[in-house]
């Protein structure tokens, strides 16, 4: 019964990781960190999708109460950013920016530069507006089940990225993805996409959500076409990259068969 009750509390902590590591929601200072708890957290982050996206979408419906529908869409992309702090975006835009270097070496240092420049404003303001339009598109009674899948699988999709790719970066002891995934870590990211996709067929068409899974994987392949190659594997900036393309494609996935 302890073994049982301390795994649960390595799992707790894990998954509040997860949390911390995603989101800017406060985790109690006593959760004690060390590397392997924050390993283990990356199991855990397709899990904070799920609850980035029902966030989103209590936001949207409480909007829609009041406001038009497109209001309620921006105030629910609005209460996404200020959730995650606009982490993924931060991230793509940086990425963008990298990619515009001569070589690897010289991408990194741009990317390691906290300002935003051409490139990276241009993929940002294109990402949030394409974002934007998918979402008014989307029929109201499919968007909270979208919303859900979408955030859930592009965060597993950064997942797939750290298991089957390595780090580039030139400070991989300060970053918790650089130490990759174990197999149970895996695990509980694929059982955990597999049950919201599960739950979000109740809602959403089958036509239509495997279009919506087609379109996560072209955007995780897209993504990693653009910085593996010339990185020779992934950063923290490039995850963020994954996770809007990945998110965006299931989006438009979506509203293609619709």
């Amino acid at each position: 019964m302890n073994l049982l009750s301390k795994k649960l509390g390595e799992e707790l902590s894990a998954l509040l990781f997860a949390v911390q590591m995603l989101t800017r929601v406060p985790i109690p200072a006593l959760l004690v960190f060390n590397e392997e708890r924050q390993k283990n957290a990356i199991g855990y982050y397709a899990l904070t999708g799920a609850g980035v996206g029902l966030f989103a979408a209590a936001v949207w419906w409480g909007a829609l109460l009041v406001f038009p529908a497109s209001i309620a869409v921006l105030l629910s992309m609005l209460a996404g950013l200020l959730l995650t702090g606009a982490f993924h975006e931060d991230g793509l835009a940086d990425t963008m920016d990298g990619l515009g270097g001569r070589d690897a070496a010289a991408s990194l240092s741009i990317m390691r530069d906290s300002r935003i420049g051409a490139y990276g404003a241009v993929a940002l303001i294109s990402a949030l507006g394409v974002k934007a339009a998918a979402l008014l598109a989307l029929p109201g009674e499919l968007l909270p089940m979208s919303l859900l899948a979408a955030h859930s699988g592009s965060r597993f999709s950064t997942v797939c990225v750290v298991a089957s790719s390595s780090y580039a970066g030139s400070e991989p002891d300060a970053k918790p993805t650089a130490r990759g995934i174990d197999a149970a870590g895996v695990i509980k990211s694929v059982l955990t996409v597999a049950a919201v996709f599960a739950l979000a067929a109740a809602a959403i068409p089958a036509s239509a959500l495997f279009a919506g899974i087609a379109g996560l994987l072209l955007g995780h392949g897209a993504s990693r076409l653009l910085y593996e190659r010339k990185l020779r594997g992934y950063t923290g900036d490039c995850l963020g990259a994954t996770q809007q393309f990945s998110e965006l494609g299931v989006y438009l996935g979506l509203l293609a068969t619709l």
